[in-house]
């Protein structure tokens, strides 16, 4: 032990030094390793504590993980006391789909940080863009064999001018947080792509028009 380790060493100075003080601590238990440090969740949802095992986490609060990971460690340890955070969220994301008015759709895959919400996923994207409309909502996937998906309206107004929460969902993963098209803008576009060929032809026959007036003019001076 401590005291038996500090006795026999001085013990062993008193042959050469007059009442030697003499102070003994344990800096590592043998045959112990080292656990501070960031910890990845493996694909089982665990996360490795080396020779002590591993710990299933996946699905639990900061606080429930704490409790798993001490009862995993009280089997090699007395009074343990362990300190869990989250470093990053890296494996669980959300998708922010935007209708482009006839341009194409947009689709932004963008990580889950924890503490997002509506607001937070479209300000990352600097705001909505012109051609987007007044419905929002979120497409939300079922658990696997559950139920069926849910569909949150969003009321975009109300969060922005009212400051009301009520459909500032927090985004959790899988989430599809899609933006609607402003109608008017996609009618324009509808429009402009079948009158464009239209536009075409007549412009053509109206080059064609005013090439054979200027060569008819042109032989009526000469």
């Amino acid at each position: 032990t401590i005291d038996e380790a500090t006795d026999a060493i001085s013990r062993h100075l008193r042959a050469t030094v007059v009442q030697p003080l003499v102070a003994v601590s344990l800096q590592q238990p043998a045959l112990t390793q080292q656990i501070v440090g960031e910890r990845v969740v493996g694909p089982d949802g665990s996360i490795r504590l080396g020779v002590y095992g591993s710990v299933y986490v996946t699905g639990l609060t900061i606080a429930e993980a704490t409790v798993a990971i001490e009862e995993q460690l009280s089997e090699h340890f007395s009074d343990v006391k362990v300190s869990v955070d989250v470093f990053g969220y890296n494996s669980k994301v959300f998708y922010l789909i935007t209708e482009g008015a006839g341009f194409g759709d947009q689709v932004i895959r963008l990580p889950i940080t924890g503490n997002d919400t509506v607001l937070d996923a479209v300000a990352s994207i600097g705001g909505l863009s012109q051609v987007a409309g007044s419905k929002i909502w979120i497409s939300r996937p079922a658990p696997h064999g559950v139920g069926c998906d849910q569909v949150l309206p969003v009321d975009w107004e109300a969060i922005t001018t009212a400051a009301n929460t009520c459909t500032n969902y927090q985004i959790m993963p899988g989430d599809r947080l899609f933006v609607s098209q402003d109608r008017i803008f996609a009618l324009g576009s509808l429009l402009g792509r079948l009158l464009n060929p239209i536009e075409r032809i007549f412009g053509f026959g109206l080059l064609g028009s005013q090439a054979i007036n200027s060569t008819n003019n042109l032989g009526l001076f000469n």
